[in-house]
């Protein structure tokens, strides 16, 4: 009960568009909740899988059996999160320009409200087990990534505005099952098959669409939109001037070593025939 409360305070705090309810505030912890137990069942479920079905498991050593299973959850998230996105940004009518006479930086509904919930309780678990596990699953960039996605996506729940920028965001999430297929194959002594090769592949290009072409369209988005934008309340809206810019630079950074060793595994391949 204490906790709801303070979750109703601060809910008070950051909305000024969607009034929080005590029905609404039951939805979102409920989804956030949600979103912890599901880590916790594909952590599970993954390591009984991969005993099963992979030999060289049970020869990895406890910290690694701990990261592949926490990459399961990984995985499992950020296709729920990338597909979901985008449902919500394509194909559904919620940010449709015409479907609606509200701004479209103040839409949102119970499902994009579920699903941001969701999104919350799996970064709360995995950024939970990479500071008990620190620096063994991440080091601070993992933190900072982890830390600047809760606080955004909270105000946003919270608030009922900028979902479509939360979105966009949580559908380059899509990159993440070949950033953990890749260490998957690595620790499983598979880092010269064509596996290895063309994952790399998939995952520089998808990095660049969702990644950089997307954030280059957030930005723009933002512009050509900035008088909608200029309604959220405060704290969102210098949080949507700060934050994205902060991840495009990590994006960047991390492509940037992807392209890297994209170009050292191909020269590894060429010179292995």
């Amino acid at each position: 009960m204490g906790f709801a409360l303070s979750f109703g305070t601060l809910a008070g705090l950051v909305s000024s568009h969607d009034l929080a309810t005590p029905t609404k505030e039951i939805q979102w912890l409920g989804s956030v909740f949600t979103g912890i137990i599901f880590c916790v069942i594909v952590y599970r479920l993954t390591a009984i899988l991969s005993s099963l079905l992979f030999t060289g498991y049970a020869k990895l050593s406890t910290a690694e059996k701990i990261e592949w299973n926490n990459r399961g959850f990984s995985t499992f998230h950020a296709l729920f999160a990338s597909c979901i996105s985008f449902y919500l940004l394509v194909l559904s009518d919620i940010f449709n320009k015409d479907s609606q006479e509200e701004l479209v930086i103040n839409r949102s509904s119970t499902f994009s409200n579920s699903v941001l919930g969701i999104s919350i309780g799996y970064f709360l678990a995995d950024l939970a087990m990479i500071l008990w596990n620190f620096p063994a699953l991440g080091g601070m960039e993992y933190v900072l990534h982890h830390g600047l996605s809760m606080f955004s996506i909270i105000q946003s729940l919270l608030s009922g505005q900028g979902q479509i920028y939360i979105l966009m965001v949580l559908f380059s999430e899509s990159t993440t099952p070949f950033v953990n297929l890749r260490w998957h194959l690595d620790i499983a002594g598979r880092k010269s098959s064509k596996l290895y090769v063309w994952n790399g592949i998939a995952l520089f290009f998808g990095w660049l669409i969702a990644r950089i072409i997307l954030f280059m369209y957030f930005f723009i988005h933002m512009w050509t939109h900035f008088d909608e934008v200029k309604e959220i309340f405060p704290l969102g809206f210098y949080s949507l001037i700060v934050v994205p810019p902060v991840l495009a630079t990590m994006n960047l950074f991390w492509f940037w070593k992807i392209a890297k060793g994209l170009v050292k595994t191909i020269s590894k391949a060429k010179h292995s025939k």
